[in-house]
């Protein structure tokens, strides 16, 4: 996950918080934004004026905020990522109501993976959502499908460049070694390597060639994670994510 700054501010970080889910959920209220910042609807009502001020929110008659001019730009994008977003938002939906449990799109960038699109289960022990998050890739069930489709000298470059000594780095021989048995199998399954207590099951999402280009995965707290219950959860992600593709090729 992303070290934060030294000298964080948090007004900055509650306002770019808001704006981004101004953009990727479309909808806010003063009371949502206050309970998703944990903070006094004052300063949610201050917030989100400020981004009124600035187009990047506007307020309609029954006080509900919606994403401004600045973020609609953004939002109606062409990009392969808000592509792939849209397309997989209504199947990661299908996909909690089938499982009920948290549903995540995520993609790889170099050593890291970050989790563009998440739907939270409705359970009140849940794994909540990972949106905007970013994870070292062999640390996360989607960042490792998405090593496994890396020959042995794209992955060796992936790792090559100098890092600080405090970045979580792979030991390589094992994990070629997992990779490969990822490779055969289709699936991975994550048992706390990103967070204690969390256990993860992704499949990839493949673009019309055959190239993976995404992780769609479904996480739950360990303590609900049923190995018998194995074989049902990767088939209905792989289910989901094959209507993910479909969508995919009429876009």
């Amino acid at each position: 996950m992303k070290t934060p700054p030294s000298y964080a501010i948090t007004s900055v970080d509650h306002a770019l918080r808001l704006a981004a889910m101004l953009q990727l959920e479309g909808t806010l209220t003063v009371a949502d934004a206050a309970r998703r910042l944990d903070v006094a609807r004052s300063t949610a009502h201050r917030l989100l004026q400020m981004l009124v001020y600035r187009d990047f929110a506007t307020q309609d008659d029954t006080r509900v905020y919606h994403a401004g001019p600045v973020l609609q730009l953004a939002t109606h994008s062409r990009s392969q990522t808000s592509l792939l977003r849209a397309a997989a938002l209504p199947h990661l939906r299908r996909l909690v109501d089938v499982l009920d449990e948290s549903a995540n799109l995520t993609i790889r960038t170099g050593a890291t993976a970050r989790f563009i699109a998440s739907v939270e289960s409705s359970q009140a022990l849940r794994v909540g959502s990972r949106e905007g998050m970013v994870f070292p890739a062999h640390r996360t069930s989607a960042g490792l499908l998405l090593l496994a489709e890396l020959s042995s000298d794209e992955l060796a470059a992936v790792y090559a460049e100098p890092r600080d000594e405090s970045v979580d780095l792979p030991d390589l021989a094992k994990l070629r070694t997992e990779l490969a048995r990822i490779r055969r199998q289709g699936f991975a399954v994550n048992q706390g390597r990103s967070e204690r207590g969390v256990v993860a099951l992704g499949v990839p999402v493949r673009d019309t060639d055959g190239t993976a280009i995404a992780g769609l995965s479904v996480s739950m707290p360990s303590v609900r994670y049923d190995k018998e219950r194995l074989v049902l959860l990767v088939a209905a992600l792989h289910k989901a994510a094959g209507a993910v593709e479909a969508d995919l090729r009429t876009r």
